[in-house]
């Protein structure tokens, strides 16, 4: 059985249950347990702190972990990315007071800097040959500097709303991040084939996304014209209708490009046009 460590708790902890029930695995999120067994699936799951999360994958505890890139690349542990996930994008930035003026990161020689991530910001500091002193802090960064803890801060940024309300401003982006998919390396035969076949329902799920199915009548002499606006994974399918001169297309499109697309195929002649949820697409 496979072991992968998630986030007890917040954001990722959801998005990653969400993932594996997208991909049919039914995992019981209850709060009140650290361990758990996927009921249709060889999968166990074991619910940890996120800053956890890389020492227990590289120590053998959990085969995999789902965790935000950051917290791997702070704890510098011997793991490998096995998938970039694509939800929970996020980004470590250096941030300061408003009213500064920042011409370079040659502002932060002498300073202080209060973070929850010094590893990486030691590193960054020291590629850019900058002297700073860094003030680790394990929560609320973001009042440091009003609080005269430090003069600038070097914390997660999402939205940035919560920089606005404590009155700073962000001025240098060291890394973006999402959630990952990590592994030792190290797995069994048995669970190197549950990870195989995890990840290749992962990558059906994320071809399907923003997909939808369409299916019209349209004229025999236009079919040319529709193959041009509807460029499909291979080719569109076209089947005749009992009606003469009549066609029967099936093509998959991107649900950003769908409403021009209407439009254009609707100008030759499309008709009864079928808009259809995509589950999933199997390559």
């Amino acid at each position: 059985m496979l072991r992968i460590a998630v986030q007890s708790k917040g954001r990722l902890n959801e998005e990653s249950t969400a993932l594996l029930r997208e991909i049919g695995i039914d995992v019981d999120d209850s709060k009140r347990k650290y361990i758990s067994k996927a009921s249709n699936f060889p999968v166990e799951m074991l619910y940890l702190r996120d800053d956890d999360i890389p020492g227990v994958v590289a120590n053998g505890s959990a085969d995999l972990g789902i965790v935000g890139l950051n917290e791997v690349m702070e704890k510098g542990y011997d793991v490998e990315i096995v998938e970039k996930l694509g939800f929970g994008g996020c980004r470590l930035s250096l941030a300061i007071p408003k009213a500064d003026e920042y011409e370079g990161v040659s502002y932060f020689d002498g300073k202080k800097i209060a973070t929850s991530y010094p590893a990486i910001l030691n590193k960054f500091l020291k590629e850019n040959n900058i002297k700073a002193t860094i003030e680790v802090i394990t929560g609320s960064v973001e009042i440091a500097p009003a609080a005269r803890i430090a003069d600038a801060i070097f914390d997660i940024v999402s939205s940035g709303s919560t920089l606005i309300a404590n009155n700073l401003k962000e001025v240098e982006i060291v890394l973006d991040s999402e959630a990952v998919l990590i592994g030792s390396g190290n797995l069994s035969p048995e669970n190197q084939e549950i990870l195989n076949e995890i990840m290749f329902r992962m990558e059906s799920a994320r071809i399907s996304r923003g997909k939808k199915y369409m299916l019209m009548n349209i004229p025999e002499d236009a079919i040319d014209k529709a193959i041009e606006i509807l460029p499909a994974m291979r080719s569109p399918t076209i089947m005749p209708l009992a009606a003469k001169g009549w066609c029967s297309l099936h093509s998959v499109v991107d649900n950003d490009s769908l409403w021009s697309k209407v439009h254009q195929l609707k100008a030759i002649g499309a008709e009864g046009i079928l808009i259809l949820n995509v589950e999933k697409i199997i390559l």
